[in-house]
C-alpha cells in the first residue's frame, strides 16, 4: 500500500470511528489540492458535550489501532463545543451541533470533494 492510500485509509478509520459513536453527519473533505497544510477533513458533529468527547476518544483510539499516529495537538476538549484533533496531514473537527450549524465548514469547502466511506460496524436497521 503506498502512502497516499495508507493516509486515506487512516482517514476512513476516523470518519467510521466518528460514526460508532453515532455522531451527525460525517463526512470527508479533499482539501489536498487548495489547502497547504492538510489533504483531508473529517467533519462531524454530536448533540451534547459528552458526545463530542466520545467522538472525539474514539477517533483517537481507533487510528491508533489501525496503527496511525496520535494527533500531534488536540484543541477545544475541554470546551467540547468545537474539538479539532490535528493529525498533520489529515484534521479530524468534532462539533458539537449548534457550532457547527454556526461555522458552517462544509459549505466554506464546498467546491472540494468528498471522499466515500463506509462504517466500521454498520446499522442493521429493522424493517
Amino acid at each position: 500500500m503506498n502512502e497516499a492510500d495508507e493516509l486515506l485509509r487512516l482517514v476512513r478509520v476516523a470518519a467510521a470511528a466518528a460514526d460508532d459513536k453515532k455522531a451527525d453527519e460525517t463526512l470527508i473533505i479533499d482539501v489536498g489540492d487548495v489547502f497547504a497544510v492538510s489533504d483531508y477533513f473529517v467533519i462531524t458533529s454530536g448533540s451534547n458535550p459528552r458526545q463530542v468527547h466520545a467522538i472525539a476518544d474514539a477517533v483517537e483510539e481507533e487510528v491508533k489501532n489501525a496503527g496511525g499516529p496520535g494527533p500531534v495537538r488536540v484543541e477545544g476538549l475541554d470546551q467540547r463545543e468545537w474539538v479539532l484533533m490535528d493529525y498533520g496531514a489529515f484534521v479530524v473537527h468534532v462539533f458539537r451541533r449548534e457550532q457547527r450549524d454556526f461555522y458552517q465548514l462544509e459549505r466554506l469547502w464546498g467546491d472540494r470533494p468528498r471522499v466515500e466511506w463506509e462504517p466500521m460496524n454498520p446499522r442493521h436497521e429493522s424493517a
